[in-house]
């Protein structure tokens, strides 16, 4: 399996300290959301990355597969 670009759309404002869970994801406030992007290497990695997500209490509310350039 290849590596695949995503965007992971989490409610609300997540703090910087939060953000550190997810130091190779790109992070973006637009309102009302936070959205982490980047390249996840196989769909374990993407599964670790929604577990965090839940272990930390975010709300997910997408999660979208982009194309990588």
């Amino acid at each position: 399996m290849h590596a695949k670009a995503f965007e992971i759309h989490v409610r609300g404002s997540v703090s910087p300290e939060v953000l550190e869970e997810f130091e190779d994801l790109e992070a973006t406030v637009v309102p009302a959301e936070t959205v982490l992007t980047g390249v996840v290497p196989d769909q374990a990695a993407l599964y670790g990355v929604l577990n965090r997500l839940q272990a930390l209490g975010l709300d997910l509310v997408e999660v979208r597969r982009v194309r990588s350039d």
